[in-house]
């Protein structure tokens, strides 16, 4: 739903699949040249995942956010998630419209500094 949003506003989406590691992600990301990698992560696992993948998320793009759909804590995971270089959290049920709107702000923000 989220690739399918972002692919009707404008945006070239490459799609990985399910179950891709961080290592498989990263790879991808920097094969692809991304700006920005967008995920949903299912398991509640979000902690896990960007630990193990360390400071690589910051490398390949110049922004990453991440799109939880469950087990999001709203404290300290994501203060630690953004210290690692993450961008935005997205929890459940926001809209895409909002995660758009701050995709477009961002690259706004980047053009100008």
């Amino acid at each position: 739903m989220i690739a399918s949003a972002l692919r009707d506003a404008g945006f070239e989406v490459i799609y990985t699949g399910l179950h891709q590691t961080p290592e498989m992600i990263v790879n991808a990301a920097v094969q692809e040249d991304v700006q920005i990698v967008s995920m949903s992560i299912l398991s509640g696992a979000h902690m896990t995942f960007f630990q193990r993948s360390g400071n690589s998320w910051t490398e390949p793009a110049q922004t990453i956010f991440c799109l939880p759909v469950v087990g999001l804590s709203p404290g300290e995971d994501i203060e630690d998630l953004e210290s690692r270089g993450i961008g935005r959290l997205f929890g459940p049920g926001t809209p895409t419209t909002e995660i758009i709107d701050y995709i477009q702000d961002w690259f706004g923000g980047q053009e100008t500094s």
